[in-house]
């Protein structure tokens, strides 16, 4: 039987449980997938624990993305058993096997493992959108990233400098911030070491950031409002650290914007946006421009270690969870 880590309980990761579960019945029109690794993402964690905008009914299995190997396809066509492939998935990919529809798949890129085609599409994903369709960042332009040493982060630094930024990364490591640095990112700041707002000035020469690409949320994004340039746009991916508050004069006087980001709900409002982005992140992993970084790979029966490794910061990009 297959195994998963199933959520019978809404809490902390050591609530889960891994289970030996029935295999799903394969209807017509889907596609069962051999999960060889599933990525680890912040939802999850706040999906099991009942504080994420989702919140599928009890019992259920967390993981939004996996890669894998097609075993069984049922009046399918495009998808053949054997394919190496990338889930997409809202939960469920903790776990040995997933049934999906061929929708919420995608070819593995030919220069990626199991492990980095699991670990791709939410972070990549998010910062492409954040990047290109939020905040249509410029060549020349200046990208300061906040928790460059997360698997977001990371994604948004490599695609900054893609698209032609000059990128200040910050971090609360030494060593995410030499990490950030092989992925392109042109300054470093070490938070704690001084203000980060005062290293942006000097590293800019007073005249401040042009995108401010933000997954930490509260003081961290206050601060932000204050070394930007005129006409900055602060992308608001996420609020690890709290929610922040935006001061509407600091908005007003640098003619800034504030624009959310929520990749997944903007392509299922308009998926034309998915087919783009698809396309150009497939085009750069498969030249070697992008990959995700992975610092830890386990096994499912650690589920609960790795996710803690998400919450207590210590992990150096992306989590993965690997299957026997």
């Amino acid at each position: 039987m297959p195994r998963a880590v199933v959520c019978r309980e809404l809490g902390p990761p050591e609530s889960l449980k891994l289970e030996d579960i029935p295999r799903a019945t394969l209807a017509p029109g889907q596609v069962r997938v051999a999960i060889h690794a599933a990525g680890l993402n912040f939802p999850d964690i706040l999906m099991a624990a009942g504080e994420y905008q989702l919140k599928p009914p009890l019992p259920f299995t967390p993981g939004m993305e996996a890669g894998g190997e097609v075993i069984e396809v049922a009046g399918v066509d495009g998808v053949s058993v054997g394919d190496r492939v990338i889930v997409k998935a809202r939960f469920g990919c903790y776990a040995d096997e997933i049934v999906v529809s061929p929708d919420q798949l995608t070819p593995l890129p030919s220069t990626f493992d199991y492990a980095q085609g699991a670990t791709f599409l939410a972070a990549h994903g998010t910062a492409y959108h954040a990047l290109k369709d939020r905040a249509q960042i410029k060549p020349g332009e200046v990208l300061l990233v906040h928790g460059a040493g997360g698997g977001v982060g990371l994604a948004a630094v490599e695609l900054g400098k893609v698209f032609g930024a000059t990128v200040i990364a910050c971090a609360s490591s030494e060593e995410k911030l030499a990490v950030a640095a092989q992925r392109g990112a042109d300054h470093g700041v070490l938070y704690g070491r001084e203000p980060f707002k005062d290293a942006v000035k000097r590293i800019t020469e007073g005249r401040g950031v042009d995108v401010v690409f933000d997954p930490v949320g509260g003081e961290i994004f206050e601060d932000s409002l204050r070394c930007i340039a005129w006409g900055a746009r602060l992308l608001v991916i996420g609020f690890t650290g709290g929610v922040g508050v935006a001061k509407t004069n600091l908005v007003l006087i640098k003619g800034a914007s504030v624009l959310g980001v929520r990749a997944g709900e903007a392509v299922r409002k308009d998926p034309s946006l998915g087919v783009v982005r698809l396309a150009d992140l497939t085009r750069l992993a498969e030249e070697g421009r992008i990959s995700p970084n992975i610092s830890h790979r386990l096994p499912l029966e650690d589920y609960a270690k790795a996710m803690r490794l998400l919450m207590d910061r210590r992990a150096i990009g992306r989590v993965v969870l690997m299957m026997r």
